[in-house]
């Protein structure tokens, strides 16, 4: 595959804008890929945002790509510590706060399909090496005029070019539950979410047949920038 056209270094969607017609976005549009909080006294409110490049939007598919550099949104612990330094059992219960910083890894291309309770990031080293695929279990998104929206399940799956694959933060997964961040029956619900993606995995079914590996960025494309008002509520939201 080859980067799409479209308007290259797109502007970003402010929140006031409406989607774009026919509810999709251009190929080239800059929106943001958020994660909502589910930290006690936090719920709901914005904690990741990674301004992102539309690369095909359909009824089947949303891509995205996040290039290098990409200035975004992260949590940290209320004194700036990097969340993954606080002890397991302390993780998500401890103060938190959000800070801006770069991604200066090699770029994510990100492939989310309407409904699926997963996203599929692919990662690559510089020079354009496929590293791998990273299965992330989350909420459907919720797409909104300016980008869509989720929540993280903290479980996920690496998947590797020989068709290998791995669970991913088993742990922290069970440190969500034990902290009240997920009850019994939305954990169960993303165990089943996890093993309907390993099966997908098994059958070696989309997007991993899809050759996205091979996909390259619009060299036209702009680092999109992110914008003073990440974190605004939609005025609504659909699914």
């Amino acid at each position: 595959m080859t980067g799409h056209g479209g308007r290259g270094g797109g502007r970003a969607r402010g929140p006031e804008r409406d989607s774009a017609p026919g509810g999709h976005w251009l190929p080239g549009e800059q929106i943001l890929w958020r994660y909502r909080d589910h930290a006690p006294g936090l719920e709901g409110g914005v904690h990741i945002c990674r301004p992102v490049t539309v690369v095909r939007d359909t009824d089947e598919l949303l891509a995205v790509w996040m290039a290098p550099g990409t200035e975004c949104v992260k949590p940290v612990l209320a004194d700036g510590t990097p969340v993954h330094e606080e002890p397991l059992a302390t993780r998500y219960t401890a103060p938190r706060t959000t800070v801006r910083s770069r991604w200066f890894g090699a770029g994510v291309l990100k492939l989310a399909r309407p409904g699926e309770p997963w996203s599929v990031w692919l990662f690559w080293e510089h020079g354009w090496r496929f590293k791998s695929w990273y299965v992330n279990l989350e909420e459907p998104r919720s797409r909104w005029s300016g980008g869509v929206d989720s929540e993280d399940h903290f479980l996920d799956i690496s998947v590797y070019p020989d068709r290998t694959w791995k669970w991913r933060d088993e742990d922290e997964f069970a440190q969500a539950q034990r902290s009240g961040l997920m009850d019994g029956e939305q954990a169960r619900r993303v165990q089943d979410a996890g093993r309907a993606a390993v099966e997908l995995i098994k059958a070696w079914g989309p997007p991993f047949c899809d050759g996205w590996q091979d996909w390259r960025p619009d060299p036209a494309w702009g680092v999109p920038a992110l914008p003073e008002d990440w974190d605004r509520t939609p005025a609504h939201m659909t699914s």
